[in-house]
């Protein structure tokens, strides 16, 4: 009897493990549009951006990235790499919207600082010290000499 209940914890420890390895968590990252970060379908070739992750809008042909195992708890359910947690703990942004110019977060540190490590303003951009909280350090360059103050020292009015 000692040898039959070894087999059958044997068969049961195998197949826990067995069901533990086919339920083994799928590697969705992959990098979308313009290098950022992405959301792979399970079609493994579709690469939706992560803020159209639990979006309501079914971009993955299996509606993969509107389950609600991966939408049922934003932001805890969500695969780390898919976040971005702003300074202020209350608040997160999509990977996909840090360093893209837009003050997402609220406080800018979704474009500056440590945590963001964004590049400096590109080509596309002037950098200054903007008013309006919609920018953080750079304004995009098609909006110099529009008639609307967006740096403090309004450079992009004169300068830009």
């Amino acid at each position: 009897s000692a040898v039959a209940l070894l087999v059958l914890v044997a068969i049961v420890g195998l197949a826990v493990a067995l069901g533990l390895l086919l339920r083994a968590p799928v590697n969705r990252f992959c990098a979308a549009f313009n290098n950022r970060t992405g959301f792979l379908c399970d079609d493994r070739v579709t690469c939706i951006p992560a803020s159209q992750v639990c979006n309501r809008v079914r971009n993955c042909r299996n509606s993969e990235d509107e389950q609600e195992e991966l939408c049922g708890d934003l932001p805890r359910s969500l695969p780390g790499h898919l976040v971005f947690r702003c300074s202020n703990p209350v608040h997160w942004v999509y990977a996909d919207q840090r360093c893209n110019g837009m003050n997402d977060c609220g406080d800018c540190s979704d474009e500056m600082g440590s945590l963001a490590a964004c590049p400096l303003c590109g080509l596309e951009w002037w950098s200054c010290s903007p008013v309006l909280h919609e920018f953080c350090s750079c304004v995009p360059r098609r909006l110099c000499r529009d008639g609307v103050q967006r740096c403090l020292d309004w450079s992009d009015e004169y300068v830009c």
